[in-house]
């Protein structure tokens, strides 16, 4: 590119058109990386699930209970869908006929816990009393996680209940961090209203 000038002096004008154009030439444009769009978080608001299960709790309006579809699935399992945050509670449920059972279910549950350890940057696991009394095992799981709370409740006598908080989207941990914190209050709701249903597991 070649640019002639008056007498060879270089008036203001063309020092700045000269400089704007090799700039232009010379940026590295990088595309600009996908934001996360600002939530807008309803207060908290609770209704109680169908009495057709052996549990009770009460479950964000905002969340659709459905029955658990996977392969995996058993009898009064079910998950707690938030549309608009794609989050979802998965519960399952488990009828204790033996101390054998019992062992066998919280094993269970600790090993899909430590399972998280590999991206996990923290496992803080806490021993909480729900006000009817009933004590549950919470495990709150920062970093890149894809299940950021776990949980599991029980008589040790006839009910063992687990829970598991997942976000399905790829925005990190970090932009999602109103959004977990909202649905994590809502799962300790859930857990402080749990009550048992006698003769109602279809197990």
């Amino acid at each position: 590119m070649t640019f002639r000038f008056d007498q060879g002096i270089l008036r203001p004008a063309q020092v700045l058109f000269f400089l704007l154009i090799l700039s232009a030439c010379s940026t590295d444009h990088q595309p600009k990386p996908r934001g996360f769009n600002r939530l807008v978080l309803p207060p908290h608001a609770y209704r109680m699930l169908p009495d057709s299960l052996p549990y009770s709790f009460e479950v964000s309006r905002y969340a659709k209970v459905l029955d658990d579809t996977s392969w995996i699935s058993e009898p009064d399992w079910i998950e707690i869908y938030y549309p608009s945050l794609k989050a979802n509670i998965h519960i399952t449920y488990k009828t204790i006929r033996s101390e054998k059972d019992l062992r066998e279910y919280v094993k269970d549950a600790f090993i899909l816990t430590s399972k998280q350890q590999i991206k996990a940057n923290a496992i803080d696991e806490i021993v909480m009393k729900t006000p009817s009394g009933k004590t549950a095992v919470v495990a709150e799981l920062s970093g890149e996680v894809p299940s950021q709370m776990q949980f599991t409740i029980t008589d040790s006598s006839k009910n063992f209940l687990r829970g598991a908080l997942y976000f399905y989207t790829k925005v990190n941990n970090d932009s999602l961090a109103p959004a977990i914190d909202y649905v994590k209050k809502d799962v300790i709701h859930l857990i402080n209203t749990l009550q048992w249903r006698a003769g109602k597991s279809k197990n």
